[in-house]
């Protein structure tokens, strides 16, 4: 009580401060605003939805044709107007394996590449490249 006795004496009365302090607020904000900048978006960009396109050009008559799905199936196989032969295979490197052995055999065949939408864009542009690093000039993409 000494305390509150003081406090009469000397005649003052404590005023209280009805502001708001706005420091611990920013404090927090600026917290807040780091970590979302910190976490990566929930969307991945290495999976892109590639648009139809517009047929630009009919397909050759005679190709060979390579299909990428989503799921990691792969296939490959000889089309054209005298037979269509398609055969699954289980890996990347029996794709690449099959590849260079059908274009000894047709070597003027251009290889197609169909890749599905919703395959990764990086398969694809792997495979391209792996394509032309075995000479072969003609590599397109498949469209529908």
């Amino acid at each position: 009580m000494s305390a509150f006795s003081s406090s009469l004496r000397s005649g003052r009365k404590r005023k209280y401060k009805s502001e708001i302090n706005v420091v611990p607020y920013i404090d927090v904000m600026l917290v807040l605003l780091i970590i979302f900048m910190v976490i990566p978006p929930a969307n991945s960009p290495s999976v892109i939805n590639l648009p139809n396109a517009e047929k630009s050009a009919l397909p050759p008559d005679d190709y060979i044709q390579v299909v990428l799905k989503p799921d990691t199936t792969l296939a490959i196989g000889v089309n054209g107007k005298n037979s269509s032969t398609a055969e699954n295979l289980p890996n990347r490197p029996a794709l690449l394996k099959r590849l260079r052995s059908l274009h000894e055999e047709h070597p003027d065949y251009p290889v197609l590449i169909a890749g599905d939408r919703e395959s990764k864009y990086d398969d694809v542009i792997q495979l391209i490249s792996e394509a032309k690093k075995m000479g072969i000039n003609r590599v397109g993409l498949a469209t529908k």
